[in-house]
């Protein structure tokens, strides 16, 4: 079995990208199971731009394909925030909540609908090529946060066509619909088309 590193070291990420991944022949390694992970300084401008950074540093550390994204909310009322500052929008060591917080926070002068999307880029890197893919779900910010199934600003978030928050719905359900599970399902679509033909 093929090893490829997952470039995170969130258990939720972790969670849905293995569920994802399931029917591939490849051990997914996190960050979370390595020792020396090198820091990471997402400085770049975009979502593709901090994926990429992502896997390139964990490839020149360990030499073993990986796979890495970056994702956030894109706020329409706060022209595109928090954007590539999702994760760390009250704080560098912010949590969901705090971050969380914060956006409603910033929301509360603004009329309903806050129109809102999740964006992911993935990429995976094997020291030569990079192969990328994008995904993208819309929706709208709700006032208070509702479930517990998801992370980050998942129980704020409800998607267009839909009654249940992203922290409301199943995996099933929403690996069917999440930004993420659209950019990795591509991914894994052009992974399985760049391996060598047996």
């Amino acid at each position: 079995m093929e090893k490829m590193i997952f470039a995170t070291q969130n258990k939720g990420k972790v969670k849905e990208v293995n569920h994802i991944f399931r029917d591939l022949n490849v051990q997914l390694i996190s960050l979370l199971e390595l020792e020396n992970v090198p820091e990471i300084v997402e400085s770049g401008d975009t979502f593709e731009e901090n994926a990429k950074i992502k896997a390139e540093i964990i490839f020149d550390k360990y030499n073993i394909p990986v796979i890495a994204d970056d994702s956030g909310i894109v706020v329409e009322q706060l022209e595109g925030r928090p954007g590539v500052y999702s994760a760390r929008y009250a704080g560098e060591d912010a949590t969901d909540e705090e971050n969380n917080e914060k956006l409603l926070c910033e929301l509360k002068n603004f009329p309903e609908p806050h129109t809102a999307k999740f964006v992911c880029s993935a990429v995976y890197f094997d020291g030569e090529k990079f192969l990328t893919a994008y995904g993208e779900v819309k929706g709208r910010i709700i006032k208070s946060p509702r479930g517990k199934n998801g992370f980050g600003y998942d129980p704020l978030f409800l998607p267009d066509g839909f009654d249940k928050t992203s922290g409301e719905l199943e995996l099933d359900e929403k690996n069917k619909i999440s930004h993420r599970a659209k950019a990795f399902n591509e991914l894994k679509t052009l992974i399985i088309k760049s391996l060598p033909k047996t």
